[in-house]
């Protein structure tokens, strides 16, 4: 999604078991030039670091847009490095944060970047996406409505609702009404004449909410 070039920031202390790990980690992935700048932060001495982040405990990693903490080893870092800036990457990340009950996090991130809400598209449509998962990304999306612009879903959203699994439909024909937005009508429209008596009646209304907005 991006070319732009990885970046590093690392926060470790003195007597950490797991630090050093991590940092001989990116010092080499720094030298391959798989990232491009590491900043490393002992809080031992500069705690107003850790504060300013929100770290409450190392080591604590953001790698490009992915927030990392505890022990991950060179390989992990690597791969989750390669996954950077991709959508595929964020969408893994999105999995790993809500199954691990960091709901408020994944929120932040989308509110403060919310060019990765297609993210959430990959995983509405995998079949194998576990239930926890599903119930946070429903979550995230009721909730964002009255915060944030989700017209970056409407293409995908609208993909997803023109699937043959009547759940799958009836979900994204929901999340194209919290949209609110002109450009998801079509899509709506299109879901009027659906097989499934739920999916009408939600495009049905949505289409309403759509219109009042």
């Amino acid at each position: 999604m991006t070319t732009e070039p990885l970046t590093a920031e690392l926060l470790i202390s003195t007597g950490c078991s797991h630090c050093p790990v991590v940092l001989d980690a990116l010092s080499a992935l720094l030298k391959k030039g798989v990232i491009a700048r590491l900043s490393i932060t002992n809080i031992n001495e500069a705690p107003e670091r850790a504060q300013q982040l929100g770290a409450r405990s190392v080591p604590w990693l953001q790698l490009g847009p992915f927030t990392l903490t505890g022990a991950y080893s060179l390989g992990e870092i690597t791969e989750w490095a390669e996954l950077a800036g991709s959508i595929k990457g964020m969408s893994r990340y999105i999995e790993q944060e809500l199954k691990q009950g960091k709901f408020s996090e994944v929120e932040s991130l989308l509110k403060s970047q919310p060019q990765w809400l297609s993210a959430l598209i990959p995983l509405m449509e995998n079949e194998e996406t576990d239930m926890k998962t599903r119930f946070g990304v429903d979550a995230l999306i009721e909730s964002l409505a009255s915060e944030i612009d989700l017209s970056p879903l409407i293409s995908g959203l609208g993909k997803l609702s023109a699937s043959d699994r009547p759940s799958l439909r009836t979900d994204a024909t929901h999340y194209l009404s919290l949209t609110r937005h002109n450009d998801a009508v079509p899509f709506l429209r299109a879901r009027l004449n659906d097989e499934n008596e739920e999916v009408r009646e939600i495009a049905r209304e949505g289409l309403e909410e759509c219109s009042s907005s």
